[in-house]
């Protein structure tokens, strides 16, 4: 006599994550080849001392670029963003109410006048920040 057995074929339940992995794994070469050619920041030619870099306490930096624009203009940013010469007198002072100590730091690009850095720090000065030091890139 024959024995039958009545097993129902169980549907499988599982998900097959080999492709998402695959799928995850070229995503992460593509990001780690791009990352590097991605730009940061605004293009400012330094100037280059021959003076080592001072030590700066690990304060969050108020970086202040000045940049001469398209036409001769004087172009300010902050932290990289535009930004006008009363906005950012306003916002040193609402960081220096909350930090006091914050090191202000201005990037100037070498074809602004010296004048015009100059009434840059004297601005910062104004609006309370103690201190103002000058990126500098070093001579190789």
């Amino acid at each position: 006599m024959a024995r039958f057995s009545h097993r129902k074929n169980k549907m499988m339940s599982e998900i097959n994550v080999v492709p998402y992995i695959d799928v995850m794994l070229v995503l992460l070469i593509i990001f780690m080849v791009t990352t590097p050619l991605l730009t940061k920041g605004i293009k400012v030619d330094l100037p280059k001392t021959t003076t080592k870099p001072v030590k700066i306490p690990k304060l969050d930096n108020f970086v202040v670029t000045i940049k001469k624009g398209n036409g001769g203009t004087i172009k300010l940013y902050l932290d990289d963003r535009p930004i006008s010469r009363r906005d950012l007198g306003t916002k040193l002072k609402k960081v220096l109410r909350i930090q006091p100590k914050t090191p202000i730091l201005v990037r100037g690009d070498r074809r602004v006048a010296y004048g015009k850095v100059v009434e840059l720090m004297s601005l910062l000065q104004k609006a309370g920040a103690p201190s103002v030091g000058l990126v500098t890139q070093p001579v190789n």
